[in-house]
């Protein structure tokens, strides 16, 4: 039986823009909560918005770039961490039209430079500076540098400790309560008036790849692509009004902004912000305090969770679902977050920016070996296949191969690059993840690794995930990742990274290989062993091995 599956289509696809969709919620659900941000500072109280209020404060942004001039099309960047007005820009921008652009908060000056030049932004609203960042500066230093760039939007600092929101210096700077009043100078049916212009096909969104390797792509994807994936998403996860949705993961990603908002406000959710950033207590406290029914993190959030000293003591008794995504999950964490967290129908996402991002997904029916082996099924309306990756030839299920995806969540494109756009989508419309896949008899896939973190040893294919789900079970290690490392005699030989649990004896490579000893293939067991305090990795949680290879690489002089 080959590789192929395809999506159920017995929900069809939604043909509406997301400010359309999300007027419709508003009128189903008015008075339901829609959006918490946790307070900041202890003894302070959260802010909230019911559907109503949510809707009459994006409104209000809208009608301020409308004000502003701000065309269809135009781009818009947003450049902070998690906060209540991320989600305000977010459904404002989609209801003039303008694409909102995902600036990564972990950017510096060059690379804030690069993504504004490349699409030609012509507003950045910045995050207040903090010890970490300076993003008033930077962005004073892009508008110098940049010449579409012409407007400055500062966001508030909400008076919490650390922070300090930039403060207009020139007519092109401006702070967000000053954005606000050109709301004022805008009637309500000229903004009704912009939404009837919009198509659900039209450019939206620009999400910049994690750029592992060279610059970032901007991946540009429609209200058609990530709205119906957010709906798809939520339908599988059984959303309704009643639940209460916790995003500690990071709004500038796919993971929050679509798995997360467009999910849950598609179907009436409250979607709760613990924080700015994540932190393991924070996100705990959300579910505690808010009720919280559902939690997302990549693995190493509740890796992170699960390790508190005082985990035992939040009341997670509300939970029941959540999504876990970012990166492969180890089999003994999702265990445990099913049987600790009481998230008993917690979901496996997997897919790439460029797919909107899911593609696969674990449902709530499925069996416990398929919710932790595998990242589920093909999606409604989606097609997935695996095929040889030098001849794109299908493969039989069971094979290892390159897994390709194709249908309606597949991006317009990169913005300005066909050449790279063609390298990642082919002649009949499949999307190539770049990762190593299997699919099994009942059309389930399991992801092996990415192509390039394959390890070639003497002529064998290793694949890192199979020794890291092993190396999970050693009682001393909290979390691991397995590189390849440049080697004389037979290639490439591996090196695991390690975090070793609170109290741990050390542990060293002899140890290790006496571990692995008759349970390993000899290839397979790791001549090096690195013990890491913590992983190199991306504000979206995805491990940035090509940066542990090359701190190995210096380290062992090879």
């Amino acid at each position: 039986m080959l590789a192929y599956t395809a999506g159920d289509t017995d929900v069809p696809l939604l043909e509406e823009t997301i400010g359309d969709n999300f007027e419709r919620i508003v009128a189903k659900f008015p008075y339901q909560d829609a959006l918490i941000e946790a307070a900041m500072v202890p003894g302070e109280e959260a802010r909230r918005w019911s559907y109503t209020k949510l809707n009459d404060d994006v409104d209000r942004v809208a009608r301020a770039l409308l004000a502003l001039g701000v065309a269809k099309g135009e781009r818009i960047g947003i450049w902070s961490p998690n906060c209540a007005e991320w989600t305000i820009v977010q459904y404002a921008t989609a209801k003039v039209g303008a694409v909102l652009v995902n600036v990564n908060p972990a950017y510096r000056s060059h690379e804030l430079e690069f993504v504004v030049k490349q699409n030609g932004m012509r507003m950045l609203l910045a995050a207040p500076s903090d010890r970490n960042s300076d993003y008033t500066g930077m962005a004073r230093q892009a508008l110098a540098e940049c010449p579409e760039l012409v407007e400055l939007v500062f966001l508030p600092d909400a008076g919490l400790p650390g922070l300090t929101a930039g403060v207009p210096e020139a007519r092109d700077e401006r702070t967000f309560a000053e954005l606000l009043k050109r709301a004022d100078d805008v009637v309500h049916s000229a903004l009704k008036a912009r939404m009837a212009d919009l198509d659900p096909h039209d450019a939206i969104n620009l999400q910049y790849t994690s750029g592992t390797t060279g610059f970032p792509k901007g991946a540009t994807l429609s209200h058609y692509n990530i709205l119906n994936n957010g709906y798809s998403i939520g339908e599988l996860m059984e959303y309704t009004e009643h639940d209460r949705v916790v995003l500690p993961v990071p709004f500038y990603h796919c993971f929050g902004m679509v798995i997360g908002n467009l999910a849950a406000l598609s179907h009436g959710c409250a979607t709760i912000i613990p924080g700015r950033g994540f932190t393991p207590a924070a996100a705990l406290e959300a579910v505690q305090d808010f009720g919280g029914t559902s939690l997302y993190g990549v693995p190493t959030m509740f890796i992170a969770e699960l390790a508190l000293p005082d985990f035992a003591s939040y009341d997670l008794s509300t939970l029941r679902t959540g999504v876990m995504a970012g990166s492969l999950c180890p089999i003994e964490v999702m265990n445990r977050v099913i049987s600790e967290m009481n998230m008993r129908d917690v979901a496996i996402c997997y897919g790439m920016t460029e797919t909107s991002p899911v593609s696969t997904m674990t449902r709530s029916v499925d069996t416990m070996a398929q919710r932790t082996e595998s990242v589920g099924r093909t999606m409604p309306h989606l097609e997935s296949r695996v095929v040889d990756p030098m001849t794109g030839e299908v493969l039989q299920r069971g094979a290892i191969g390159e897994l390709c995806t194709r249908g309606y969540s597949v991006m317009k494109g990169y913005w300005n690059q066909p050449d790279k756009t063609a390298e990642a989508i082919d002649a009949e419309g499949w999307m190539h993840t770049g990762d190593l896949a299997r699919m099994d008899d009942d059309g389930y896939i399991v992801i092996e690794g990415r192509i390039k973190d394959m390890v070639i040893r003497g002529g064998e294919n290793v694949y890192p995930r199979e020794i890291e789900e092993f190396l999970y079970s050693h009682p001393d290690i909290q979390d691991v990742q397995v590189i390849g490392v440049p080697d004389a005699k037979y290639g490439e030989e591996l090196m695991a990274c390690v975090i070793l649990k609170a109290g741990a004896a050390p542990l060293d490579a002899a140890g290790l290989a006496e571990y692995c000893r008759g349970k390993l293939a000899h290839y397979k067991i790791p001549r090096y062993v690195d013990v890491r305090e913590s992983f190199p990795m991306t504000v979206s949680g995805k491990i940035r091995k090509v940066d542990m290879r090359q701190e190995a690489v210096s380290r062992l002089g090879l």
